[in-house]
């Protein structure tokens, strides 16, 4: 079992690649653009439009609560807030928007799919074809994808805070709750995430759409009053304010960013709903609601200066708490929808081989991609309940989420270049005159948030070092414990002319062997033959790999070879986004000739105990590390999908 090297299976190898790199690039399997009929395409598109803005864009949508202010933030600390300064803000904020999301994200990125899945993890895996499976470019994926859990810990904490504390404005006594009704919000998030969000996620649409309504309708009457902020358009302000700021610009520039945080979700959530849903879906609301509202905030601190909380202060009083409580509801979708990224981020990790196998539940009969891991969501559950404890505001919080999504969007941009160059053939002149702006712009913005790790940046930091020790600990321990295992197996075909020429006693039925080596002998057949002393009438010797691609069509998916009168070997294929499923791989032998009996089938499994030892490739703590992640992995039975009543397992210990 290639994928799951933990304790009850083989050891892991590196995803293969199934189809060769193209000159260009490939077209989203699946995608909204296929013709299905004018009338069912049409009706199809517009339910795609609305579960976008629903999903897609709750984490940037939710930006403008504390983007803008914490903006003005440097423009205020002498005192004075000037009304270039306020145009220089605004500016950098609407162009930052501009370059970041709507050039490089809606119209670059999104045709940058692996088979119509979008992603870093599925970037990195297109790098990785192109290259033939560079270490370096698996280590930026690896980074990338931890830095990503610090952004999905970190913005339910500051997005929920910040909806939650326009209550203050609505009356002083609410000052002190902040902190409980946050976190009365959060845990009841988390706790119903089991139960599935295919009935939540039907509001979704309807709730944000209004959301990006509310913001801009409320913003309109100050660019009314003010339609000298219109000016900001001009991207002059924005390199005027950098120049005149000098090194203090970069303190600015740290807090702009906040504005497109979010923006690595237009990517990631390609595969659920198509590239043209994301991209209208930005043109026609997300962008200029956005952006008109930026205007109206900028517009009302030009008006009044002393504004401390522009969002909720361009809506009048009777408005003020149904605002909130749309904030508050829209910062619940923004949530949501990057937990749910977390959740298809891990299971593509699993399957990439960066973690142990982990318990999937799926929560929809229909739909695959929505599931459940209990693991990662108490861990994203301890991780913001301790972060808004920790900082206990929104404008504390604002200087750790920088560094998460700067350092993941930098290395997206990397990727993107090496696919550009090496899997889509452009020269490398043409692909860097593409992608360099972005690298250099995205850098200066990473710099710019690397002088608040004091205030708060070492949050994601520390996480994300965590998070990689973990995954370079058991992909490293994955390797040394293959590599050992190598020198003691019994090559396969050596073991099959040695049965025919004294073969032992046959009982009737099937038996299925997993091993991660389909040339070496499974250990559990060793073991069974050693102690038990019988063959079946059937012995499939079978190994489970993950390509490197998301979904795999049923015709590629099995291949059988007969290597004996009792043997057959099987390699069976999964792609990085589906849950392996070993009974119903197994029923597509039936078609190529293979006639068995689900029922009278044994799954022989080897668990492994696994003991550090006094010299290997990882010091003994890091050994230590590697073990306890083993035994926390999900039982092979449940993650293959084997029925329980089905399986044998044979236990052997192993040092590493």
């Amino acid at each position: 079992m290639t994928q799951s090297a933990a304790p009850a299976s083989g050891t892991s190898a590196p995803p293969e690649t199934l189809t060769p790199p193209s000159g260009g690039p490939p077209t989203p399997a699946g995608s909204v653009d296929e013709p299905e009929g004018h009338a069912g395409t049409h009706a199809k598109f517009w339910t795609l439009f609305v579960g976008s803005i629903g999903v897609v864009y709750g984490d940037i949508g939710t930006s403008p609560l504390y983007a803008f202010r914490e903006a003005l933030g440097p423009g205020r600390a002498d005192g004075v807030l000037t009304e270039e300064e306020v145009l220089g803000t605004v500016s950098l904020l609407l162009w930052a928007l501009i370059l970041i999301v709507t050039i490089k994200y809606v119209l670059l990125l999104l045709h940058m799919d692996n088979k119509g899945e979008g992603g870093i993890l599925s970037l990195m895996a297109l790098a990785r074809k192109a290259l033939g499976g560079s270490r370096t470019v698996f280590m930026l994926g690896l980074f990338g994808a931890a830095l990503f859990y610090g952004d999905a810990i970190i913005t339910p904490a500051i997005s929920v805070l910040s909806a939650v504390e326009g209550l203050k404005l609505v009356t002083p006594a609410f000052e002190h709750y902040v902190l409980p009704i946050t976190i009365a919000i959060i845990v009841p998030l988390f706790l119903v995430q089991s139960r599935g969000t295919g009935r939540m996620a039907s509001f979704f649409g309807p709730i944000m759409l209004a959301w990006f309504l509310a913001m801009a309708i409320a913003a309109v009457p100050h660019i009314l009053r003010r339609p000298d902020v219109l000016l900001a358009l001009n991207p002059w302000h924005a390199a005027q304010y950098l120049v005149s700021h000098g090194a203090g610009a970069l303190i600015v520039l740290g807090a702009v960013f906040l504005a497109v945080t979010g923006a690595e979700a237009l990517f990631a959530d390609l595969g659920h709903f198509g590239r043209r849903p994301i991209q209208v879906a930005w043109t026609a609301v997300a962008g200029p609601a956005l952006a008109v509202n930026y205007l109206g905030q900028a517009a009302l601190v030009l008006t009044n200066p002393d504004a401390s909380d522009p969002f909720f202060q361009l809506v009048p009083e009777w408005a003020l708490l149904p605002m909130v409580i749309l904030a508050t509801a829209a910062t619940v979708i923004a949530s949501q929808a990057v937990i749910t990224g977390a959740y298809s981020l891990s299971r593509q990790a699993v399957q990439l081989g960066l973690l142990p196998r982990l318990e999937i539940r799926h929560t929809s009969e229909a739909h695959s991609g929505q599931i459940f891991l209990p693991q990662i969501n108490t861990m994203l559950l301890v991780g913001v309940v301790v972060l808004v404890f920790l900082f206990r505001s929104s404008s504390g919080l604002a200087s750790a989420y920088g560094i998460a999504v700067t350092g993941t969007m930098l290395i997206t941009a990397s990727l993107a270049f090496l696919v550009l160059w090496r899997y889509w053939n452009w020269s490398p002149l043409a692909a860097g005159a593409v992608m360099v702006p972005f690298i250099a712009i995205e850098l200066m913005f990473l710099v710019s948030n690397l002088l608040k790790v004091l205030e708060g940046g070492y949050v994601p930091l520390m996480l994300a070092s965590v998070l990689i020790l973990l995954m370079w600990t058991w992909v490293r321990g994955v390797t040394i414990l293959f590599n050992k295992t190598r020198k003691t197996d019994v090559p396969l075909m050596e073991l099959v002319g040695m049965l025919e020429k004294s073969p032992p006693h046959h009982v009737k039925g099937t038996a299925v062997f997993l091993t991660s080596d389909p040339e070496t002998a499974p250990a559990a057949l060793l073991h069974n033959l050693k102690h038990n002393k019988v063959l079946h009438e059937k012995n499939v010797v079978l190994t489970v790999k993950t390509i490197d691609l998301p979904r795999l069509n049923d015709a590629d998916r099995i291949r059988i070879e007969p290597i004996g009168p009792h043997f057959w070997r099987v390699v069976m294929k999964f792609g990085y986004m589906e849950s392996p499923n070993i009974p119903k791989g197994l029923a597509l032998l039936r078609k190529q000739g293979f006639k068995f009996d689900i029922m009278a089938t044994s799954f022989f499994l080897s668990r492994r105990s696994i003991r550090p030892a006094a010299q290997s490739g990882m010091p003994l703590w890091q050994d230590r590390i590697f073990i306890a992640l083993a035994r926390n992995a999900n039982d092979a039975t449940d993650f293959f999908q084997i029925p329980t009543g089905r399986v044998v397992e044979v236990g052997t210990q192993v040092t590493v």
